[in-house]
């Protein structure tokens, strides 16, 4: 199948394997900040192109603003600029996003990710005032803004909606797309869109990723876990290689579904205690803890790979 990214600009600010970094928490749910740090290290030592803060899968539903704050600085204090960091500023409020906007910024994130307004079961807005909410972000800030199209936020986004808000609103050029049929949704925005399409992503930790690229995607923002493993399918895939592309997805498929159907956001952190990356892999309450069977089905299946996270820390 031949690749159909030429459709997309030739050359996004940001492309490649952009995983989103676990809040790493003690033994009592508190922050633990060295073990941020170590995860960080890790993840750009397993070759993330980028980094992702304060996402779904990064707990942020459950971080205070304060916490926020702490996180996002010392995170991007300690990457030093060593790759782009995208930090994750939700909320359903404009204002508040847009001042969360404007702090990611001025600490140093290179791109904001944000889900549109929503709250609980059934506090939706319209379009127009969703056109709104992000125009209002945009004017607040000078860096991109990646619209987070996923089904938790319960807001059905249409190509077309998309496609005006990127040709129309400044900042807004990125779309990491996870809902259903995330390919052909990617295929019609890329064609719809056109050059104000310029980061096209794939999202939900990767189960998609091959469709996704063949539809044009040129970012993965996935779950933290094994960055290295990711790299093998996209590097191959960029390069032109598809045919070596399909066959590492084709390995490592079973892990990302494993972490995709199982797990969910606590893979991340289960797999880098497994490998001394960080002490505890705690999930703050009222989170459950993984099962052990569980987490014995996700260790063996990723000791088969050999990922760089059941080693790097012993």
């Amino acid at each position: 199948m031949p690749n159909s990214a030429t459709t997309s600009p030739a050359a996004p600010r940001y492309k490649g394997v952009f995983p989103v970094v676990p809040t790493v928490f003690d033994a009592d749910g508190r922050l633990d900040l060295a073990g941020q740090k170590r995860a960080v290290d890790f993840m750009i030592d397993a070759g993330s192109h980028g980094l992702c803060i304060l996402a779904n899968y990064s707990e942020q539903f459950v971080l205070t603003d304060e916490e926020r704050d702490r996180v996002t600085d010392a995170v991007l204090a300690h990457v030093d600029g060593r790759v782009p960091v995208i930090a994750t500023t939700t909320h359903f409020a404009t204002a508040v996003c847009a001042e969360r906007s404007r702090r990611a910024e001025a600490m140093g994130a290179a791109m904001v990710m944000i889900m549109p307004p929503y709250h609980g079961a059934t506090f939706r807005v319209p379009e127009t005032a969703i056109y709104d909410f992000y125009r209002g972000v945009s004017d607040a800030i000078s860096i991109p803004i990646m619209v987070q199209d996923a089904p938790v936020a319960g807001t059905p986004l249409s190509v077309p909606f998309l496609a005006r808000m990127a040709n129309e609103i400044e900042n807004l050029s990125y779309f990491k797309i996870e809902v259903p049929q995330s390919a052909a949704k990617l295929r019609a925005l890329i064609e719809l869109g056109g050059e104000a399409i310029e980061g096209p992503w794939d999202g939900e930790e990767a189960i998609t990723l091959m469709a996704d690229l063949d539809a044009g995607a040129t970012g993965a923002m996935t779950g933290g876990g094994y960055p290295d493993g990711i790299r093998q399918i996209t590097d191959a895939w960029f390069a032109g290689d598809r045919e070596a592309a399909a066959d590492a997805y084709q390995r490592w498929l079973p892990l990302i579904n494993y972490e995709n159907r199982q797990c969910g956001l606590a893979a991340c952190k289960a797999l880098m205690k497994e490998g001394g990356v960080i002490a505890h892999d705690t999930v703050r309450a009222p989170q459950p803890p993984m099962h052990p069977a569980t987490r014995a089905g996700l260790v063996e299946i990723a000791r088969r790979l050999d990922p760089l996270v059941l080693k790097w820390g012993r």
